[in-house]
């Protein structure tokens, strides 16, 4: 570039001259070209609206849409998934409803409220109150109560915490107070208050934390009736203050306050017994349909499940107050031999396709013949642990391999059959030697 001829200006970017017909914009010997300006100004508005999109939260699915996302991670529970589909759709919508709601539509006379015609425009229309509804899932361990939840606060992309109910224990005696629960969430939403209180907390063993006996008792139940108690106003929806560092609270800590309301809780356990407690009710008002019942061994727990009802519940120990925070009652079924299988196999996050993903990080093909996933689901059946016995097979069957695998580097297969499954013999290794021998 010559500075003294102005014909001889050049584009710092792209060295195109004005003697191309372009105009150069600049000074003290340094010019951009108005094309490189241009699609510079272009480059900025797709970034600025790239992040723009991001910082948007994402359009809630459908019903459909949510059950479609839980196929491609867990097997089978098809009432299950439809159940929480829709109330999970119903539970954000409503979130949606109450952010959206004019702020001037105070009912000025309160005996209007309950007008069977309520237009989509009447002030009475504004004021219904949409209750939050919580979840309960009853179902055999290993069954996908805790995977059902995890998939819905992924696929949602809102804040999830896992809380055990066996260790909570009512406030001021030893063990966990029941708004830990809350700091968890807190802390796995990075810190964001806001973006907690849209979060999803799954409270798992929640039939562990039971009454003792259906009448009073002169002792404290700290881990059962006392924890139920705990679990009320969060359940329903309260200001709960949380100390930031966890543990128990002391009046030195500096508080932080969260508002419960429109979080949705998830609620599981395994309710062992309970499938007594609904036989008994229903035999009492047919002896025609328990006989029936009975007939159906292999799905008889799942059937009675079925029909559970709040008192059956309230029978169990669970008390009432409680049973009301969580109207929506979804059952499960015990996996079967074939949904194992799908489960090691089908799956996006498929225990099988994590292995091989492991093994082929390390170089190496991880091959499983049809008879040995066979073998590991009948086994897991027989352990009774459902689905989350598989991994521990898995585990116990490669977990030499697995030692010994980043420091082997000629191993390039190593397959598991039927022998080995039944413990008859080691992982059949392959190395690269062996490999083109019978290449």
């Amino acid at each position: 570039m010559m500075p003294g001829k102005p014909d001889s200006f050049e584009c710092i970017f792209c060295n195109r001259s004005k003697r191309e017909n372009l105009r150069l914009i600049g000074g003290n010997g340094a010019y951009v070209c108005e094309d490189c300006i241009r699609n510079s100004y272009s480059l900025l508005q797709k970034i600025s609206d790239e992040e723009e999109r991001r910082t948007q939260s994402p359009q809630l699915p459908k019903p459909a849409e949510i059950k479609k996302a839980l196929e491609e991670y867990v097997v089978g529970q098809e009432k299950a998934k439809r159940t929480l589909s829709v109330a999970v759709y119903s539970h954000f919508r409503r979130i949606e409803a109450i952010e959206q709601s004019p702020k001037n539509s105070a009912v000025k006379d309160s005996s209007d409220l309950f007008k069977l015609s309520l237009g989509p425009k009447s002030q009475d229309f504004y004021n219904v109150e949409l209750q939050k509804s919580n979840i309960l899932l009853i179902g055999p361990t290993g069954t996908g109560k805790t995977l059902l939840a995890q998939t819905l606060a992924k696929l949602l992309h809102v804040p999830f915490a896992i809380a055990d109910s066996t260790t909570l224990t009512e406030a001021g005696y030893v063990g966990e107070d029941v708004e830990n629960i809350l700091l968890r969430l807190i802390q796995n939403a990075g810190n964001d208050i806001k973006k907690a209180e849209r979060g999803i907390v799954y409270i798992d063993e929640i039939d562990k934390i039971s009454r003792k006996t259906d009448s009073p008792s002169i002792t404290r139940d700290v881990s059962g009736e006392g924890v139920q108690q705990a679990l009320l106003k969060i359940l329903e929806g309260t200001h709960a203050s949380i100390p930031p560092q966890g543990g128990r609270k002391h009046p030195q800590q500096e508080y932080m306050r969260i508002n419960t309301a429109n979080i949705l809780f998830i609620c599981g356990g395994a309710f062992e017994g309970l499938e007594q407690v609904i036989e008994k009710r229903l035999e009492k008002k047919s002896l025609g349909f328990g006989s029936e019942l009975k007939l159906k061994d292999a799905k008889k727990t799942y059937e009675l499940l079925k029909h559970v009802q709040p008192e059956d519940l309230i029978r169990f120990g669970l008390i009432p107050e409680l049973i009301g925070r969580l109207p929506v009652i979804s059952t499960l079924e015990q996996l079967d031999e074939e949904a194992l299988i799908n489960i090691l196999t089908k799956p996006k996050n498929a225990l099988i396709k994590q292995y091989q993903k492991m093994f082929a990080i390390e170089g190496v093909d991880l091959l499983f013949t049809n008879e040995a996933v066979q073998e590991i689901a009948t086994t897991s059946l027989s352990r009774g642990s459902g689905a989350r016995g598989l991994r521990a097979i898995l585990e116990e069957l490669l977990l030499d391999v697995m030692y010994e695998l980043p420091e082997d580097k000629k191993l390039k297969q190593c397959v598991i059959d039927l022998a080995v499954v039944k413990k008859r013999k080691t992982p059949i290794l392959i190395r690269e030697n062996e490999l083109k021998k019978t290449a």
